[in-house]
């Protein structure tokens, strides 16, 4: 029996890296998963982003632990495409009770101050991509009527300034995770009243694909005491993102039952820095 027997959960940017290991970590404790990635690459972001053999192997790894699983192929920056894979989705496992809003991406090492194109592409990515998932979601848990729990992947660069360059790039990724917390906050108010939970997490640097990567560990070699995504009190460089789906699970299940409207650090002490 696991703690979360009986329920849906639907997370985004679940092809590989955190949203995979939220969705593998859910359904071993008994969810299941709606999994969804854009599963194609962004011209503007520096790495390769996730592909529709990434999610297939989601969800063999979701099927592997005993659970269902529906994928849908739908970009974040588009509610249309996240309201369908909510149909297509909830019509085979039924309405949702957790939501992970994960999907996001970044541009460390690109300096450009106004690069326009780079700035928009990572706000709506990982701002408004959030907040389409939010209202792609929210009424299939408020017609279950049973309350539910929303977790929003911020950062700690949603909580601290340290690491702006000037870059489009890293003004855009502070606002956009700064922006997430504006949202939490916002939704956990508007559906209190239904019993749904809404809390954000805040990673420090996370040892996935975002981080790395080819592009990545070239700029770390030209900027080795770059703290941007690193400087962590603690004696490690990057978490685990088995740590941060550790949190996930916390809050999607009972014994959070009574925690909403809280930004979660799992930042090794980045933020004490």
């Amino acid at each position: 029996m696991g703690e979360l027997d009986n329920t849906v959960a639907l997370v985004t940017g679940a092809a590989r890296g955190q949203g995979r290991c939220h969705a593998v970590a859910l359904a071993a404790e008994g969810a299941d998963i709606i999994a969804i990635d854009r599963c194609a690459d962004i011209e503007s972001i520096p790495y390769p982003l996730a592909t529709k053999e990434d999610l297939d192997e989601t969800a063999d790894l979701v099927r592997a632990a005993g659970r269902q699983v529906v994928t849908a192929i739908a970009d974040v920056r588009s509610l249309s495409d996240l309201q369908a894979a909510v149909r297509t989705g909830t019509a085979e496992l039924g309405e949702l009770d957790i939501v992970v809003a994960n999907a996001g991406v970044v541009a460390i090492g690109l300096t450009d101050p106004t690069d326009e194109q780079l700035y928009r592409d990572i706000v709506d990515t990982n701002l408004n991509g959030v907040w389409h998932t939010i209202a792609a979601t929210a009424p299939s848990i408020i017609s279950k009527g049973r309350g539910g729990s929303m977790i929003l992947t911020s950062s700690m660069q949603g909580l601290v300034g340290r690491g702006g360059d000037g870059s489009a790039a890293m003004f855009a990724y502070a606002a956009s995770k700064h922006g997430v917390v504006g949202l939490m906050r916002s939704a956990a108010n508007a559906y209190a009243a239904h019993n749904i939970r809404v809390n954000s997490v805040h990673p420090t640097g996370v040892g996935t694909p975002m981080i790395l990567n080819e592009h990545m560990a070239t700029v770390f070699a030209a900027n080795p005491t770059s703290d941007a995504m690193a400087g962590n009190l603690l004696p490690v460089p990057f978490v685990e993102p088995e740590d941060v789906a550790n949190a996930v699970v916390w809050l999607a299940g009972p014994k959070a039952r009574y925690i909403t409207g809280t930004a979660l650090p799992v930042d090794a002490g980045h933020a004490v820095m």
